[in-house]
């Protein structure tokens, strides 16, 4: 695959669309699986839980949480139309009983204030084009007390390999991350790395 085809292809990483949009959406769901479960293992989970998934992609974390929140609800929401579309095929079973989703922008999330009791974002912050604006939205949807987990694959700024090839992307460092959760109004601010550049964020609203 050429450089210039190759670039179009990654793409859509950020914004799945058509044929290209769900390969992309089922490699991710099968290649970030390893990083997501282990993020996903930093929360004590309730049963009885409403979660909201910001960036939903192609609904795999979506069908997690429904089995970590097995009395509760699991909502999505992704600004790519595909991938609601593929998330909503996964997860089928549990399509508008317990497991929502739909289109719309981590800047202005469709929900009320308080209505979650976690919320968290894989690998998709680097995509969010107001980062403080998208946390205070996190932050105003979630019940006091209530939890965000950040999980990227990247985290070293320096490295261009991925933001030179994708409209769009920037790579956050664990500081910056930090320090936008905090001035966003977000306590107890929880780090964890895992090898090179994974890093796991989880902070909480305060009570």
């Amino acid at each position: 695959m050429g450089k210039s085809l190759l670039n179009r292809f990654l793409q859509h990483t950020r914004l799945p669309r058509g044929l290209a949009g769900r390969l992309v959406l089922r490699g991710m769901n099968c290649g970030h699986a390893r990083m997501a479960e282990w993020g996903l293992s930093f929360v004590a989970w309730g049963a009885d839980w409403r979660v909201l998934d910001v960036g939903c992609g192609g609904g795999a974390n979506l069908r997690r949480l429904l089995r970590l929140c097995p009395h509760g609800r699991v909502w999505g929401i992704d600004c790519s139309e595909e991938s609601v579309a593929f998330a909503r095929r996964v997860n089928h079973r549990e399509l508008e009983r317990r497991c929502f989703v739909e289109q719309g922008s981590a800047g202005a999330l469709p929900y009320a204030d308080a209505a979650f009791d976690a919320v968290t974002a894989f690998e998709t912050v680097y995509f969010w084009p107001d980062l403080p604006q998208a946390f205070a939205e996190v932050k105003r949807v979630l019940r006091p007390g209530g939890l965000f987990l950040v999980c990227n694959e990247a985290s070293d700024p320096s490295d261009t390999r991925w933001t030179s090839r994708i409209e769009g992307m920037r790579v956050y460092g664990e500081a910056e991350l930090e320090r936008l959760l905090s001035e966003a109004g977000f306590v107890r601010v929880e780090t964890h790395r895992r090898g090179r550049e994974g890093l796991c964020l989880l902070a909480g609203k305060p009570k």
